[in-house]
């Protein structure tokens, strides 16, 4: 069998369920973005001013390179999530020349684990 991942994301979480002929397996990752922080009101005359946005990009960088890390040697990729998280790693993929792995991106909402783990079934163990 060759090596299917399904993956559920979005900005504060990723389950990543991995079937293989050494078995399957289910791991968790967490983002360190903090989506629950109050808007950053910014001066719009203040050059030096990032808009509040510095805050969130590295740690979404190392979400998404770890959640890429996770899913790379995978041949065959399905992603799926409530928002845009899914896209975004979709985008990140495709820049690594990995587009050709990603066999599906669907907009589900929350999963728990057992419902990715049962999703991911359906679509390779057909």
């Amino acid at each position: 069998m060759e090596k299917v991942v399904g993956l559920w994301i979005d900005t504060e979480r990723a389950v990543i369920f991995t079937l293989a002929n050494e078995g399957a397996h289910i791991k968790r990752i967490r983002s360190e973005v903090k989506t629950d922080m109050p808007p950053t009101v910014v001066n719009p005359l203040d050059t030096s001013a990032d808009n509040g946005k510095k805050d969130l990009v590295a740690p979404l960088n190392d979400y998404y390179n770890e959640v890429i890390g996770a899913v790379r040697t995978a041949e065959s990729i399905l992603i799926f999530g409530p928002g845009e998280a899914k896209l975004e790693l979709k985008k990140r993929l495709e820049n690594l020349g990995l587009q050709d792995h990603i066999v599906g991106i669907e907009t589900v909402f929350n999963m728990t684990d057992n419902e990715v783990v049962m999703k991911v079934r359906r679509r390779f163990l057909k």
